[in-house]
């Protein structure tokens, strides 16, 4: 089962390209907390970004 529990918008593809860049580099507990400090229950975020993937 895969759920989406954290994303980040953003204008300009090279700008997302860099962030990405920069999570993937940190630590998994890194990640935790990053995910924890925008969603501390780990909810499903996909209803809420389904209308902004295909605008």
């Amino acid at each position: 089962m895969n759920l989406l529990v954290y994303y980040e918008q953003f204008q300009w593809i090279g700008h997302a390209i860099a962030r990405e860049k920069q999570i993937k580099a940190g630590s998994r507990e890194a990640k935790n907390d990053l995910i924890r400090s925008m969603n501390p229950t780990w909810k499903d975020l996909y209803e809420e970004i389904k209308d902004i993937m295909t605008e």
